[in-house]
């Protein structure tokens, strides 16, 4: 533990929890948990610091992505709870060259003294505003407790039963940052609120399951449709184009204008106006959605509703060649992100649709009438390599709960070793997990036979 209580007018005290065989006085390495006082009367702020000396003797956990990943849903924990305050964490936690941002160093006015001397080196922190009530004091309690906790993980340190049994509930409450995951009440309001919505996330996650049994079996009372996007979807075969149709003439055959899937649903939901229609797109990533949409893209506006587009040929099933989208037509996309062979929606298509990412089901996995205690045990396994090593963007192919759901444990193993075992091989062979294949090589090999 490091003091300094200098009182002189340029000096910052602190209590800080700090590495071990650190110098006893003097500029100190690596990453610490610290408490700084209000420069006048008030609560302290409470975080975590790299030592101004050097980032060693931390610098492979500062340089995981682990440890910034778990500092940020930390402080989107503490700043959702009742009277916290504010909580920020850097995105690049080496970086101490960076000054604070202005509008983080804003809200740290009461500790302009400490967040001026260190505010490079200030990585994650909780700015109490009201540790006067119970709720305030509650909220900077947590705080100091789960910056403690993160310091002895990275430590090592064993806790005492209680504390361990503790730090577990704390752990689980900001894990749950990590990974929020809607319910289709969520997903239901959006759809009405913006009409266009696409459902993303890494395999076995109920991307699919949500839109149709839960979103269009139940909200939409089964008034709609499911289609799929192959990758060779067209304009033609979504909006409606030219296609050869079979008469009496000499050649058998003659081009007439065919409506597409959308010029189907279309008139379907015109059948019942009163009624809302869900049309749900399965992986409509495959598919170049600004080549099948075309000008009908500019009909994708949730808060423009009476937008029309004169298309090419004469439709029957829109009675013309105008092409509105009815109020009642709604749309749900579902997207793989494992799914790196599809190239990224361009940003005109993107700012058409909401996006809602679905993560694993942490309060499914945790039921033992659905997964077997070896199914919960190898989800956290995994999870703990993906929160450690995994970058942001492979973090988002962490399998989903679908892949760990037998409450039977030799139906577990064949489970693990035929559906979780290709899928994380797959992985490896894309290079999608390049940054820990040996973890993940690792984790593979202890799978049960």
């Amino acid at each position: 533990m490091r003091v300094n209580a200098d009182t002189k007018p340029k000096a910052v005290p602190y209590i800080a929890l700090i590495a071990p065989d650190q110098d006893t006085s003097g500029p100190y390495g690596g990453l610490s948990f610290v408490v700084f006082p209000a420069d006048m009367a008030g609560p302290p702020l409470v975080g975590m610091v790299v030592g101004t000396q050097s980032i060693a003797p931390d610098d492979v956990a500062l340089g995981r992505p682990g440890h910034a990943r778990q500092c940020r849903a930390i402080a989107r924990w503490l700043a959702s709870l009742p009277a916290g305050g504010f909580a920020w964490a850097k995105r690049d936690l080496v970086n101490t060259d960076e000054k604070l941002p202005m509008t983080v160093k804003a809200q740290l006015q009461p500790w302009a003294n400490s967040s001026e001397k260190y505010g490079q080196v200030l990585y994650a922190c909780f700015a109490p505003t009201d540790a006067g009530s119970a709720p305030g004091r509650c909220a900077l309690e947590q705080a100091i407790t789960v910056f403690m906790d993160l310091f002895m993980d990275e430590r090592g340190i064993d806790r005492k039963a209680v504390a361990e049994s503790a730090a577990q509930q704390t752990r689980s409450q900001w894990m749950a940052q990590l990974m929020p995951t809607p319910d289709s009440r969520d997903v239901a309001q959006l759809l009405q609120a913006r009409r266009f919505v696409i459902l993303e996330g890494p395999p076995g996650t109920g991307k699919t399951r949500m839109a149709t049994e839960h979103l269009l079996a139940g909200d939409f009372a089964g008034f709609g449709e499911v289609i799929q996007f192959p990758a060779g979807t067209s304009y033609e075969s979504f909006v409606g184009g030219l296609r050869p149709v079979t008469d009496a003439s000499a050649q058998g055959f003659r081009f007439a204008p065919v409506a597409g899937q959308l010029l189907r649903a279309i008139k379907q939901a015109n059948s019942e106006l009163a009624q809302p229609y869900l049309l749900v797109i399965g992986e409509i990533n495959r598919a170049d959605l600004a080549k099948v949409l075309g000008e009908c893209l500019y009909l994708f506006e949730p808060g423009a509703p009476h937008r029309q587009v004169a298309l090419e040929h004469s439709f029957d099933e829109i009675r013309g060649h105008w092409l509105r989208l009815p109020a009642n037509l709604f749309i749900l996309g579902t997207m793989n992100t494992a799914d790196r062979s599809i190239a990224l929606m361009d940003l005109a298509v993107r700012r058409r649709f909401a996006f809602v990412t679905l993560w694993p089901d942490l309060t499914v996995l945790n039921d033992p009438t659905r997964a077997c205690k070896l199914m919960q045990e190898t989800f956290r396994q995994l999870l703990a390599i993906f929160v450690a090593h995994a970058a942001d963007d492979a973090f988002a192919l962490l399998p989903g709960h679908a892949y760990f759901l037998s409450a039977n444990e030799a139906q577990a193993k064949i489970k693990l070793r035929t559906e979780l075992k290709p899928l994380l091989l797959e992985y490896l062979a894309q290079g999608h997990v390049s940054g820990f294949r040996d973890e993940i090589y690792a984790f593979i090999d202890s799978l049960p036979e």
